[in-house]
């Protein structure tokens, strides 16, 4: 399973558990070996954060292996918890790789920018920002420090209906693009918002079920809560 390419993630057999001794992660094994729009679903408490501590490198499993040749970004659920600084550009310079040279760095945030249709906002105060703005604004932040595997924690959950297709839309847009498209693994408990990925997967008794169209994993589960 190592390997032998760049752009992918995999976990071999991987477990993990907290000092209680129960097993959130257990003789889990996947793989994403493309750029796409992956999506998670599964209950409260299924170990879907924990996949994404994990593959981040914040906590290390117990045993099994994880390869991973991309670079990971958290964007969380409540963008207000990740934006730190007054203005959109004052925000991304916090996060521009310090190897970029002083005359390259505006282009690259503009870049951007433009990329999560924010382009026209370079200083624009973030607290003027809608819920959607904000959540594009912190994407833009894992653009410009490099990162091409984004890790979303539910990104639409406290946003309006408009500003929830705003936010897919650009997603979907950064990883199917013909230039450089980066890998996104999205959990969500919008089932709705299964029918635009790649590939899907529901988190459950520590594991990931094979990946499947997000319409069947769709179908699935809402003839389960039919029953």
């Amino acid at each position: 399973m190592e390997p032998t390419g760049s752009g992918y993630l995999g976990f071999e057999k991987v477990s993990f558990s907290w000092p209680n001794g129960v097993n959130i992660i257990d003789q889990c094994s996947f793989s994403i070996v493309k750029p796409g729009l992956w999506m998670l679903v599964g209950e409260n408490g299924s170990g879907k954060s924990t996949l994404f501590r994990l593959i981040s490198g914040v906590i290390r499993p117990k045993s099994g292996k994880i390869f991973c040749s991309l670079r990971p970004s958290m964007v969380y659920q409540n963008p207000d918890h990740q934006l730190l600084m007054p203005t959109c550009k004052s925000e991304l310079m916090l996060s521009v790789p310090k190897s970029i040279s002083h005359s390259k760095l505006f282009d690259l945030i503009q870049s951007a920018l433009e990329k999560v249709d924010l382009g026209e906002m370079m200083d624009r105060p973030i607290h003027t920002l809608s819920g959607g703005q904000k959540q594009r604004l912190a994407l833009a932040g894992a653009i410009v420090s490099n990162s091409n595997l984004l890790l979303l924690d539910e990104p639409t959950a406290l946003l309006d209906p408009q500003s929830q297709n705003s936010v897919l839309k650009v997603v979907k847009k950064l990883t199917s693009s013909s230039v450089d498209p980066i890998t996104a693994i999205w959990v969500t408990h919008r089932l709705e918002e299964l029918l635009v990925c790649d590939g899907a997967a529901i988190v459950k008794n520590g594991g990931i079920s094979t990946w499947n169209s997000g319409s069947k994993v769709f179908q699935e589960l809402k003839s389960l809560a039919l029953r």
